[in-house]
């Protein structure tokens, strides 16, 4: 029987994206992060010159826009939630996350997706990353 929606993945827990923050040592994860952040990140966006809140309203609307993705957990006081997004084929639980930070020039975005089964993900979650990106940033200006 598949899972649906966020149902059958590990409980949530928030993601620290400090200065100790480690991707996994498999192919399977994509990272996005403001300039100038202590991350490893496989690229760099933002910052915008708006409130944390307006970033936060764009990050849930772009999310809420996303095939197959469903609401896993939100933690406002740190401006960071979570969502599963399921593999189009095989239905397979991808977990991404996204934290509104405040970043020189103004407020930024950390975009994290990983997969939770497998090795490789043939590129699934840098294209995940990039609807993503292009979906806040299209509601963002500048």
């Amino acid at each position: 029987l598949l899972s649906r929606g966020a149902s059958g993945v590990p409980a949530p827990a928030p993601v620290e994206f400090g200065p100790g923050f480690r991707l996994p040592p498999s192919p399977n994860a994509h990272l996005l992060a403001p300039p100038g952040m202590d991350l490893p990140a496989h690229g760099r966006f933002g910052p915008w010159a708006v409130p944390r809140e307006a970033v936060w309203a764009a990050l849930k609307q772009a999310a809420a826009e996303q095939p197959r993705t469903f609401p896993l957990a939100e933690w406002p006081e740190r401006l960071q939630a979570q969502w599963v997004a399921r593999t189009r084929l095989m239905n397979f639980p991808d977990i991404v996350v996204g934290q509104v930070v405040e970043a020189e020039g103004g407020a930024g975005l950390v975009l994290y997706s990983r997969s939770l089964l497998g090795w490789s993900d043939l590129g699934a979650n840098a294209a995940r990353l990039a609807a993503w990106r292009a979906a806040v940033e299209r509601r963002l200006p500048g």
